[in-house]
């Protein structure tokens, strides 16, 4: 008999390669649009437009909280950060992906910024819970920002340490956010792309800390 605190300890923890799933070698079919603003969901983007992916939790209220960020063009839901190639929904909540849900979020640096992008990143969620948020539990709900240069690596990275350094004089633990580059993004199920904008009283697991970002 499998203990349940055996399934749990699974669940926190990340496969290595030789042990995560297979995937395949097709992507996910997904809408052309975005539900919301009618742009194109998939590459490629208009010039001097710039990516990067947030993970903060289940990607349904990650996902409505940054497409309503001003100078976002387009947002999708994903998964990011492990070994499966084009993952199922399935597939990743095994925990044998290494994947994360994750937003990509396609933006106007001429009408925002990855400042303050990041700024609704700290503060929309708990970045010190490790493998879960909130009641979700597993690798999937993990705490991660994947950049897509190294300009914005540095300054993710600048952004984590002034936050911990928030958190830690309001009683919080450490930063548990993968901070990384180049990290392959593989869309969701079509059904999962701006989920709360076609179910508007869908589950939204956002909670933040309290705790602001500093200027």
């Amino acid at each position: 008999m499998v203990l349940r605190s055996q399934i749990l300890a699974h669940k926190l923890e990340l496969p290595n390669a030789e042990q995560a799933l297979p995937g395949r070698d097709s992507p996910m079919p997904v809408p052309e649009q975005h539900y919301v603003n009618g742009h194109p969901l998939q590459p490629p983007f208009p010039a001097g437009l710039v990516e990067v992916q947030f993970a903060m939790g289940c990607f349904w209220g990650a996902e409505r909280r940054l497409w309503q960020q001003p100078g976002v063009w387009v947002t999708a839901a994903g998964y990011a950060g492990g070994f499966t190639p084009n993952p199922t929904y399935e597939e990743v909540c095994s925990g044998m992906t290494g994947h994360t849900e994750v937003v990509r979020v396609v933006y106007d640096p001429q009408q925002t910024s990855l400042k303050a992008l990041l700024k609704v990143f700290w503060e929309a969620h708990d970045p010190t819970q490790g493998m879960r948020q909130g009641n979700d539990v597993g690798t999937q709900y993990r705490s991660a920002i994947y950049c897509s240069s190294a300009a914005q690596l540095a300054e993710a990275r600048a952004s984590a340490a002034a936050y911990a350094a928030e958190l830690a004089r309001a009683g919080y633990g450490p930063v548990t956010s993968e901070i990384r580059q180049d990290v392959p993004f593989y869309y969701a199920e079509a059904y999962h792309q701006q989920y709360l904008a076609k179910n508007p009283g869908g589950y939204c697991g956002l909670r933040g800390t309290g705790v602001c970002l500093p200027a």
